[in-house]
């Protein structure tokens, strides 16, 4: 996979934008990015079961800040308080439901 690095960031109301480096733009559910975290609060880092209660997570849920983590990652802190998820930069891209990202 190319270097991916982020240009742009947008946190709006119930979505997330990101623009990459190769000009690709993805548009994230918050809550679906959310409901992906991977930190150990909401995975069991022995037998990698989701511990997330999807009905505890607001439909209407933001991103109200972000910080870029090396130049691999971001990490979101969330209306809802949590922020310890760290979501690196290819896992996002596997994330984009765009027809282009779809149909490869």
């Amino acid at each position: 996979m190319e270097n991916l690095s982020i240009t742009d960031i947008k946190l709006l109301q119930s979505h997330i934008s990101i623009t990459w480096n190769n000009g690709h733009t993805s548009i994230f559910s918050s809550r679906k990015i959310r409901l992906n975290c991977k930190c150990a609060q909401c995975v069991d880092e022995i037998t990698q079961e989701n511990l997330i209660d999807e009905t505890t997570i607001s439909e209407i849920l933001y991103a109200e800040d972000h910080l870029i983590v090396g130049k691999y990652a971001i990490q979101f802190l969330w209306s809802d308080g949590h922020s310890t998820g760290i979501y690196p930069f290819d896992t996002l891209l596997k994330l984009c439901q765009c027809q282009i990202c779809n149909n490869q």
